[in-house]
């Protein structure tokens, strides 16, 4: 005989709708915050907090962009002369500047900023006083500026190019829903013309925690043996959408550009440097092109996991209000820390257009030669290339 329902039981949820429940949680990755918290009228920046227009958007359509690192001139004169520090953070990537503002720059300046941040990963900036409007017009000099299809914008009218980054104590980390590794990515790397010198600079952010992490894909391409580089020269991957789309359909919010998939190499040529840049990452790349499915899965494993476990290529910053990131989205990728629950990290990003991922092979074509970041540094340093020193004795290490 069946047992009897009775109003004490029927209230529960049983272990089986627990479990439903849980099955399909929310990865903030591809869920962003809607910043629907408490009341919100005596927050200073409230007018710059989520929000979602339900708008539809054409596909976007291939443009020119011109790189203008190109123009900078390589010495950065004019750039480190303004400047009252200038402090390399590690050898492969990341730099700081102290007494800069960039409200100020000249037209030459920015040019030999790009440059920088092209050669060094990302550039820091902070006690920034630009507001978000000179912040799209410093971006702007650097390419078209994209428009996110899923992420949110700002609450205050005009600003649809601006990409808002926001979590409060309504969004408790769920970690069913992702690991840290998923969150390392590279922007939209699913577009035809993906990012290039993006900026993003924090409004609000909490005492410690919310630190971001860049790694950079020229140290990545460096690490690897001659023919396991020259194999990833001649490989293509899928960069996906879907999972951003579907993320934000989860969520309840419009999509306002259909999700697409694109190929592009796997290692690429930044077009100011010359240097070559394994260019995957966990958030958006899904596949190795023309390869057996397991051979995908393990060149990607070794590629995802030196990205997000290998020090040696990573910077770490811990952010200020006011403070200003720039990274060149071609040849890092990041990732934020979730670690500031429930305090409220609140920053805004502008995000210029580049080039389409430009091959080995591409770049080749016209009597250009790719080159290795860390031998060319080598050798203006008056050492060898890495294979005519090798050596096979064991050495020991010691910290």
């Amino acid at each position: 005989m069946a047992p009897v329902a009775t109003s004490e039981n029927a209230a529960k949820p049983t272990v089986v709708e627990d479990l439903k429940a849980a099955a399909q949680p929310i990865n903030p990755f591809y869920s962003p915050s809607n910043g629907d918290d408490a009341d919100d009228s005596s927050y200073e920046f409230a007018r710059y907090k989520p929000h979602f227009p339900d708008l539809k958007w054409a596909p976007l359509e291939e443009i020119a962009v011109t790189d203008r690192a190109q123009y900078a001139d390589p010495d950065k004169k004019a750039l480190f002369s303004a400047a009252k520090k200038v402090k390399h953070l590690t050898p492969a990537i990341g730099t700081e500047f102290k007494g800069i503002d960039l409200r100020q720059l000249t037209g030459q300046q920015k040019d030999e900023l790009s440059l920088l941040v092209a050669e060094r990963g990302v550039v820091f900036f902070r006690d920034q006083e630009l507001n978000i409007r000179e912040q799209l017009e410093l971006a702007r000099h650097w390419g078209p500026l994209h428009k996110h299809a899923t992420t949110p914008v700002p609450r205050e009218p005009g600003l649809e190019e601006v990409h808002v980054v926001y979590n409060d104590e309504s969004r408790r980390p769920d970690p069913s829903a992702f690991n840290k590794l998923e969150l390392w990515h590279s922007d939209v790397t699913y577009e035809v013309q993906p990012p290039s010198t993006t900026s993003l600079k924090i409004i609000t952010g909490p005492e410690y925690g919310g630190d971001t992490l860049w790694s950079s894909g020229y140290a990545l391409y460096s690490s690897f043996s001659p023919g396991f580089q020259k194999y990833l020269e001649g490989l293509y991957a899928v960069h996906s959408a879907v999972a951003q789309a579907d993320g934000a359909r989860a969520a309840g919010l419009p999509i306002r550009r259909e999700p697409i998939e694109t190929i592009h190499p796997v290692v690429r040529v930044h077009p100011a440097t010359g240097w070559k840049s394994v260019y995957v990452n966990p958030g958006f790349t899904r596949r190795i092109v023309g390869v057996p499915n397991p051979e995908s899965n393990a060149i990607l494993n070794i590629l995802f996991t030196q990205i997000s476990e290998n020090p040696d290529f990573q910077v770490r910053f811990h952010w200020e209000p006011n403070s200003v990131a720039i990274w060149d989205n071609r040849i890092v990728t990041h990732s934020a820390t979730f670690d500031f629950w429930p305090h409220t990290r609140h920053a805004l990003r502008a995000t210029p257009r580049g080039e389409k991922p430009i091959s080995v092979e591409e770049y080749e074509r016209g009597g250009k030669v790719a080159k290795d970041r860390q031998v060319e540094i080598w050798k203006q340093q008056g050492f060898d290339a890495p294979g005519a020193t090798l050596s096979s004795k064991p050495r020991g290490y010691n910290d």
